[in-house]
């Protein structure tokens, strides 16, 4: 309705032009255009041009405050400057004692744990198996974990337990060592190495075993600290 309304008026007002009927008729011609657009917007259409809002009451999107250099900043040793993987250079660091705690679990199942708590494995006492290669798991991490650094360990323990709760063989590693790195992955390692054995030795009697919850509990020395999962 709008749009024939403003093709008459378009058409009046050219007729009007063409005629040159004067002043009078070019000011109606006006008029009736604002009364068509007064009726289709319920206003009067302003006679400046169009105004827009100010930029600083337009809603502005928060703005992070620049992080300081070096502050909270995470740094990944591990791949240089053009992304590719290196080895990380530790000669400029101190050599400190550094010890490492790490813990998992083997799920059995309660068939499962009722044989290895009666040692009626075939292959034997599964966690006597399990303890010496997880030490022995530790001592070859630099040869599995091909970034790790060769740390002359001065000490490893792995201790294995039954827990008849939840029908688990609860982990737990410790390696120590005096250098200029920690020994957090040859904690980890004698977990996770001690853990297939578990599974190995079992495997036979069930395939549903499940090797899980492997971290790193607390750790001590080096330039970052000591670290424990508790606190």
């Amino acid at each position: 309705m709008f749009l024939q309304r403003l093709a008459v008026s378009s058409f009046r007002s050219r007729r009007f032009f063409s005629s040159n009927s004067g002043n009078n008729d070019l000011a109606r011609t006006i008029a009736e255009l604002n009364k068509e657009m007064e009726s289709v917007f319920g206003e009067h259409p302003a006679s400046g041009p169009p105004s827009f809002p100010n930029n600083d009451s337009m809603a502005q999107e928060p703005q992070l405050a620049p992080q300081e250099e070096g502050e909270n900043e995470l740094v990944l040793t591990h791949i240089g400057s053009t992304g590719e993987a290196q080895m990380v250079d530790v000669s400029p660091k101190q050599s400190t004692k550094r010890t490492a705690i790490s813990s998992g679990k083997v799920i059995l199942g309660k068939q499962v744990f009722d044989l290895v708590v009666s040692n009626q494995m075939a292959k034997g006492d599964v966690l006597s198996v399990a303890k010496i290669a997880g030490i022995s798991g530790a001592k070859h991490t630099s040869n599995l974990i091909p970034l790790c650094h060769n740390i002359p360990l001065t000490h490893v323990s792995v201790n294995l337990s039954l827990n008849p709760q939840d029908f688990t063989v609860d982990i737990e590693a410790e390696a120590s060592s005096t250098g200029k790195t920690g020994v957090e992955m040859e904690a980890m390692t004698a977990v996770s190495v001690a853990g297939l054995t578990v599974y190995d030795m079992c495997k036979a009697a069930s395939k549903s075993i499940q090797i899980t919850d492997i971290r790193l509990e607390s750790k001590t020395g080096g330039k970052s600290g000591d670290w424990s999962r508790e606190e």
